[in-house]
């Protein structure tokens, strides 16, 4: 009976850690522990049989949208590891995407997060480390030869955050449209450096 009762308990916390990851990521880490809960389906009272605090588990909801298959790719179309630039541009579709726009809380941790941790910088510190690591490896699928990906990263999540402020607005569609251009635009013009000879 004892491991039954162990085994539920591991499923609760683990079912409320998810909830709270997309609850977070859609909403921001202001959701209250009693709504929170009642989206898992458990009682407000059993979030302190699980949790020292609310500040551990935004911890707990950061490492798990990181550590979630996918985390970087909201649509997940599967693109052949020997075709890098089909790969970046699946990714930047996917991640300006109306889909991703419309549904944080099943998106991309880095610009789900990114207001909160921004705000309350002392929140989540141990995730702090995982959410760097988040941005640098995002960054990484995004790099050419001669380009580390930083800049494109931010030209994503910056246009995505413009285009959930100005939903419902065709100004939305338009923030979307006009940072996937830039970003083809830029791969199309990255190769030519490398043609000029000595």
């Amino acid at each position: 009976m004892g491991r039954v009762s162990q085994a539920q308990a591991q499923e609760n916390r683990r079912r409320v850690v998810a909830t709270a990851s997309r609850m977070f990521r859609e909403k921001g880490t202001t959701v209250s522990v009693a709504d929170l809960m009642k989206a898992a389906g458990l009682t407000h009272g059993g979030f302190y049989k699980q949790f020292d605090s609310k500040e551990d588990l935004v911890d707990e909801a950061i490492t798990h949208a990181f550590d979630e298959p996918g985390a970087h790719s909201p649509v997940r179309r599967p693109v052949p590891p020997t075709e890098p630039e089909a790969t970046r541009q699946t990714l930047i579709d996917d991640y300006l995407s109306v889909w991703h726009r419309d549904h944080a809380g099943e998106g991309c941790p880095v610009s789900g997060f990114a207001a909160d941790l921004g705000r309350e910088p002392d929140q989540a510190t141990r995730a702090h480390q995982v959410y760097a690591n988040g941005v640098r490896n995002l960054a990484a699928q995004l790099a050419t030869a001669d380009d580390d990906g930083m800049a494109q990263f931010c030209t994503m999540v910056g246009a995505l955050t413009l285009a959930r402020a100005t939903r419902g607005n065709p100004l939305s569609e338009e923030l979307l449209q006009a940072a996937r251009t830039a970003l083809t635009q830029n791969s199309t013009a990255q190769p030519e450096p490398q043609q000029h000879t000595d």
